[in-house]
């Protein structure tokens, strides 16, 4: 999984995802920053922001692993989610200013059939202070710098949503959502519906894609661990596609396939399917019509460590 170097200080070629348990108060980028330094690597990416609020998985993605990350992106994320009804804020969430505050007289049975109107494919806001760009500025610098820009809906799907606790004006929601949902404008599209603003208080990631909370460690955990132990928690690359089908290619076939040359598998079914040779995971490649194509590939010296 992980090439040696001569040097203790040295950046070092590591493949593989580790899966990492963000704190509350830190960005994203500095999670990310943080777990490359103590692996010292060479290449890393994370698979999704969370805001400085937010808490919770954060996988990180290490040299060929950074290939497949997309997919982990375009997956399903799982959420627990603090709102508090009665004030609405600058910023959708317990870090800005609140802006207006209302009477909250809902009860729960009125809350959980709001609940029901945002189960399915729903049109929402970004929120002013997302990470989105428009015309190569993100959306939070023009909020900082106090410029109104148009923000358009986008259309979103809460696959499941699920009410965990009550106590008003506080509530807990599980969420299970597709890509690009906004859990701050969730809760400030609730709050309107009920007629009484709300901003989000806390929120922890607990699941993305099939990877769980569970399985993630911190970095402070990580900073008191030998190289050998940090290194045992990486999972393999091809951990990132492990709910695609698999195709183990015979020598001929992975050269080609590793050359860009299309193969032919008549028996496959039209989709995307994660690639084996005789070395292990060698990347994912699309097939349409029996014919399979690659579509992002491993750098093949070394292979991706894989879990074949």
């Amino acid at each position: 999984m992980i090439a040696a170097t001569s040097s203790a200080c040295s950046k070092r070629r590591i493949d593989g995802v580790l899966l990492l348990d963000k704190p509350r108060g830190l960005s994203s980028n500095a999670a990310l920053q943080g777990a490359k330094r103590l692996y010292r690597a060479q290449k890393a990416g994370h698979t999704g922001t969370l805001d400085p609020l937010a808490t919770g998985l954060l996988p990180i993605c290490f040299g060929e692993a950074t290939k497949f990350a997309q997919l982990l992106l375009d997956a399903d994320k799982t959420y627990v989610a603090m709102l508090r009804l009665g004030a609405t804020t600058s910023t959708g969430d317990a870090e800005g200013e609140v802006i207006a505050t209302r009477p909250v007289t809902a009860s729960r049975q009125e809350l959980e059939a709001i609940l029901q109107r945002f189960v399915g494919c729903i049109a929402q806001v970004p929120p002013r202070h997302a990470a989105l760009k428009r015309d190569g500025r993100k959306y939070y610098e023009y909020a900082r710098a106090g410029v109104e820009i148009a923000r358009h809906p986008r259309e979103v799907e809460i696959r499941e949503l699920e009410l965990l606790s009550w106590r008003s004006p506080d509530f807990e929601l599980r969420v299970r959502c597709g890509k690009g949902t906004y859990i701050r404008a969730l809760a400030e599209d609730i709050g309107a519906a009920l007629g009484c603003g709300a901003h989000l208080t806390g929120l922890s990631r607990t699941g993305s894609g099939g990877f769980a909370l569970a399985d993630a460690v911190t970095l402070d955990e990580l900073q008191q661990r030998s190289e050998a132990a940090r290194d045992a928690a990486l999972l393999p690359v091809d951990a990132l596609v492990a709910g695609l089908a698999r195709l183990d290619l015979e020598d001929n076939d992975a050269v080609r396939l590793a050359q860009g040359q299309a193969v032919r598998r008549a028996e496959l079914v039209d989709g995307v399917v994660r690639v084996y040779n005789a070395r292990g995971f060698a990347g994912v490649a699309s097939v349409v019509g029996g014919i399979v194509r690659p579509r992002r590939l491993c750098a093949q010296t070394p292979s991706c460590p894989s879990r074949a």
